[in-house]
């Protein structure tokens, strides 16, 4: 293959792809759902194959470009007038907090653990698992947070008082996750296991495997999500 040649096909595969990519819509781009992903790979595959592959022809090339953009176009109206084809092409919502409590099931099935759900919570701006009533991933692998009552967004100027509650650490911090002690996150706390688990005790728990996660607040309170949820 030529220089010529080369620069040719590729100039022809992106105007190609940019053609076809524009057509099918942007959905690829602002909701990356599984259907998305696999049709922006594949797209992807087809448009560099054209491009350095001197074993298939640019004929050939283009129309297995615009054949898979045919498939996706289609396969998109399919999603649109069928539930049940949108719910194999893109999966479901799935709640991973339901009424203040962790579904470590849903947790599982999302191959999610603790930290990761914690650190989609920070980017939608809590810090405390206890501030969260529902949680929902989406299909385009994004967190839906809603807060409960007490701390929606609602400002002290709004009526003008002053915060009584005294805050004895800088933030929320994880001192247990799935029944195992962060003995970390306790020494940067200057606290240690002896009086965690009399704090424990003091709250009806008398073994660490009954705990999912644990935080201590930032008042010195602790929130706990146990393992065996009672919403359903």
């Amino acid at each position: 293959m030529t220089t010529l040649e080369l620069g040719v096909r590729v100039l022809i595969a992106f105007l190609t792809i940019l053609i076809v990519t524009r057509i099918v819509g942007r959905k690829d781009i602002s909701q990356m759902t599984f259907f998305n992903f696999v049709s922006a790979i594949a797209l992807g595959s087809l448009a560099a194959n054209l491009a350095v592959s001197s074993s298939l022809s640019i004929q050939n090339g283009i129309l297995a470009i615009i054949g898979w953009g045919l498939v996706t176009i289609a396969l998109g109206f399919l999603d649109i007038k069928s539930k049940k084809a949108r719910l194999l092409l893109e999966g479901e919502p799935i709640i991973v907090i339901k009424d203040g409590q962790i579904m470590e099931n849903k947790l599982r099935k999302l191959r999610m653990d603790t930290d990761e759900l914690q650190s989609l919570l920070r980017k939608k701006n809590v810090f405390s698992l206890k501030e969260v009533d529902y949680a929902i991933m989406e299909f385009d692998g994004k967190l839906s947070v809603m807060k409960k009552e007490a701390n929606q967004n609602i400002t002290k100027g709004d009526f003008n008082f002053k915060s009584i509650s005294q805050q004895m650490y800088p933030m929320s911090t994880t001192i247990i996750s799935d029944g195992k002690i962060i003995n970390e996150n306790l020494s940067k706390l200057n606290l240690n296991e002896v009086w965690l688990n009399s704090q424990l005790q003091s709250l009806g728990i008398t073994s660490l495997s009954d705990v999912f996660i644990a935080e201590l607040q930032k008042d010195g309170s602790i929130y706990i999500d146990k393992v065996n949820d009672t919403v359903h």
